[in-house]
């Protein structure tokens, strides 16, 4: 879009009206609820009701902040109204409580986080009971015991909110979530998301939309009763993590898409806004502003309904994207991709002119070693790929089905992962294709991933190892879903090396695989149909997925999807597989490739062993080198598959 600084903050003005405006309809008459249209989700339509005002009040407060106060919607005007009729003990349409629906727990914090913004405008202006009223709506979070994850923000936010305007509050509440949060910080600014089986497991946008977000505005809150240094902390932590946020960007303007909550879109804006208004950024304000507006106008440019209401899905409505917490207001967290409206309009991000994307500037590789990524994009056609060997949001003490959003090998900005079904109906899922390395069994199962457990993360190449298994319930659950029997099998190790559009991917097996068992490695899952070459295909938008055999995978061929990914349906997915059934201890090794195009020259790759480390040395076209370092397993593989 060719609009002029100061048309962009106007653009960014009349996009928050429009969706502010869209959800007034669907309001209740008192304005307690805001009922959008929709399937519900688990946790009831009162919930989603109060879900629908407070995450949509938290884009007015970005919006009324952001004017000083200019209010031609009357926005503090709607949204004071719902806070009278929701807290009201005697309306039938009030809010649910905390104990009633833990749902409310988390709009709390939208509620509190916008009232401290618009201070002058509503919450003094409000009645004292209903002052008090809000205050005893918010007061049983003192004393929650909260799950030991995000949520712990929503319990700091909302008492830090308490505290300064005379509401309940307790310090060693206030305490616990500083001391959780230090210790899921990962470093390299990356937080996990809580830690599951102990360890640092869990990472996905949650680590900027919500890690990043509410310790910042935590403090901004508090104001001088913030513990000392504590801001600082925080702001060196956001500087640090936005010099990868950067690069995970695609020039057509997409996040990554992977992990939970995809659905909220335009929220993975988060903690760049957060970083300017904080002066806690690395990036220049021009390309501050260049990613937020090629992210508006990406996202803006689908996942609304005729009626101008955001839907549940990516680029469509696709419920296989969702979890069973989406309900119809969920894609309204999307507000906090408006941060930015508070940066007033002279500010450097408003005013100075765009620059280009990190991807835009040249190809790149990083290692990223808190969440375990490898990292490449490319210019000339703008993706960003990330290779995964590191978290998996599963408990390591334990096999799980795989989330296609978590245990797939690699994610990009320019694809989504095969997700057929719909989470929120408890639906048994298809079994792990694209970007998975599998084995399938006689009847043609394929194997599960999770827990993966990372081997090694060197510059350019990356190892983990899990162990093939076979659930009975195939439902996945980021949290680890249902516990389930299973049928153990063989130990997998995965190495990748990754440059440019192409990842090489190296695979061990060591045990006894049963009878007849195939290994098959998946590629890129795109949007559209096989174009007839064998593990090829070409997207809707002309992207290459491919996948070539190297070592020991001689079978081509493309596997077919109909409404399974959030980009498109139909959907097609490469795969390579062995002629017949893997021998312990051998490799195979395959090339993975998403590009505008075939790629121009393929790397060179020859295999060695050196003891019982099986390698593969990689020469790419541009004469780089890396070798992909595939150990044995420590234990006594084939004793430990003969007790299970």
């Amino acid at each position: 879009m060719n609009r002029t600084p100061a048309e962009d903050r106007a653009h960014w003005e009349r996009t928050a009206d429009r969706m502010l405006l869209a959800v007034r309809p669907y309001a209740t008459e008192d304005h307690a609820l805001v009922q959008l249209p929709g399937v519900p989700s688990a946790n009831g339509v009162r919930s989603d009701g109060l879900e629908g005002f407070a995450r949509t009040f938290l884009l007015a407060g970005f919006r009324l902040a952001g004017a000083g106060g200019a209010d031609p919607h009357d926005l503090a005007g709607w949204y004071a109204a719902g806070l009278a009729a929701g807290t009201d003990p005697e309306n039938p349409g009030r809010w649910p409580t905390f104990a009633e629906c833990n749902q409310a727990k988390v709009e709390a914090a939208s509620v509190a986080l916008a009232l401290h913004e618009t201070r002058p405008w509503i919450w003094d202006r409000l009645d004292d009971r209903v002052r008090q009223r809000i205050l005893d709506w918010l007061a049983p979070m003192a004393g929650d015991p909260m799950p030991g994850n995000n949520w712990i923000w929503f319990q700091g936010i909302t008492e830090a909110f308490a505290r300064t305007a005379g509401g309940t509050w307790r310090q060693q509440d206030l305490d616990r979530v500083i001391a959780l949060t230090d210790g899921w910080y990962a470093g390299g600014g990356w937080y996990s998301d809580g830690l599951t089986g102990g360890e640092h497991r869990n990472f996905d946008h949650y680590n900027g939309w919500a890690m990043h977000l509410y310790p910042l505005w935590f403090c901004r809150i508090l104001g001088a009763a913030a513990p000392a240094g504590l801001l600082d902390r925080y702001r060196a932590r956001l500087h640090r993590f936005l010099q990868d946020q950067r690069l995970l960007v695609g020039a057509n303007g997409s996040p990554l898409i992977q992990g939970r909550s995809l659905t909220y879109r335009h929220a993975a804006l988060a903690p760049l806004w957060t970083g300017a208004l904080f002066d806690a950024t690395p990036l220049a304000p021009g390309e501050t502003r260049a990613i937020a507006n090629r992210m508006l106008d990406h996202l803006g440019s689908f996942g609304t309904d005729p009626d101008g209401l955001l839907t549940l899905g990516w680029r469509r409505p696709f419920r296989g994207l969702l979890q069973v917490y989406s309900g119809p207001a969920s894609p309204y967290w999307a507000s906090k991709g408006f941060i930015g409206l508070l940066l007033p309009p002279d500010h450097p991000v408003w005013t100075e002119q765009e620059s280009r994307l990190a991807v835009e500037q040249g190809d790149f590789v990083r290692s990223l070693t808190a969440p375990g990524w490898l990292v490449s994009g490319t210019a000339d056609d703008g993706v960003v790929r990330v290779v995964n060997h590191g978290g998996d949001h599963a408990d390591p003490g334990r096999p799980h089905a795989d989330d296609p959003c978590y245990a797939r090998f690699a994610y990009s900005t320019h694809t989504a992962p095969e997700t057929p079904g719909d989470p929120t109906a408890g639906a048994v899922r298809a079994d792990p294709l694209d970007n998975a390395v599998v084995l399938l069994d006689t009847a043609g199962r394929a194997s599960h991933r999770r827990p993966a457990t990372r081997v090694a993360l060197d510059g350019g190449t990356a190892v983990s190892r899990s162990r093939a298994h076979w659930p009975e319930d195939t439902t996945w659950d980021p949290f680890g879903g249902p516990d389930t029997r299973y049928t153990p099998g063989p130990w997998i190790t995965v190495g990748s090396a990754l440059r440019g559009s192409v990842e090489v991917r190296a695979v061990r097996v060591d045990g006894d695989p049963g009878d007849g068992q195939v290994l098959r490695i998946g590629g890129w899952a795109l949007a559209g149909r096989a174009d007839g070459g064998a593990a090829r295909v070409v997207g809707e938008d002309g992207l290459v997925s491919l996948v070539v055999d190297v070592r020991g995978l001689p079978r081509a061929t493309v596997v077919p999807g109909i409404d399974s990914n959030a980009l498109g349906s139909p959907s097609a997915t490469p795969v390579v597989e062995t002629e017949g059934p893997v021998a312990h201890g051998t490799l195979h090794i395959a090339l993975i490739h998403l590009g505008g195009a075939d790629p121009a020259a393929l790397p060179r790759i020859t295999t060695r062993a050196e003891g019982t480390t099986l390698l593969a040395d990689v020469t790419w076209p541009d004469g780089a080198q890396d070798t992909v370092r595939l150990p044995a397993p420590e234990h006594d593989v084939r004793k430990d598959q003969h007790d299970a």
